[in-house]
C-alpha cells in the first residue's frame, strides 16, 4: 500500500509539473510590428512633388 501511495503522489506531482510546462510552452507570439511606419507615404509624396516640379519646369520652358 505504501508503494501505491508513493506512486500516486509522484504521478500527481509529475502531472502538475508537465501541465505547467505545457502552459508556458503555448504562450502567444508577440504582435508583429506596424506594416507601414510612414516612410513609404513620405516617399510617395516626394515622388508626386518631384513629378509636379518636372511638369512645371517643362511647361515654363
Amino acid at each position: 500500500m505504501e508503494m501505491l501511495r508513493i506512486s500516486v503522489t509522484t504521478m500527481t506531482l509529475l502531472g502538475i509539473v508537465l501541465s505547467i510546462a505545457s502552459v508556458n510552452a503555448q504562450s502567444p507570439q508577440p504582435a508583429p510590428g506596424p506594416s507601414s511606419d510612414g516612410v513609404a507615404i513620405d516617399q510617395g509624396i516626394a515622388y508626386v512633388l518631384m513629378l509636379v516640379a518636372l511638369v512645371l519646369t517643362y511647361i515654363i520652358h
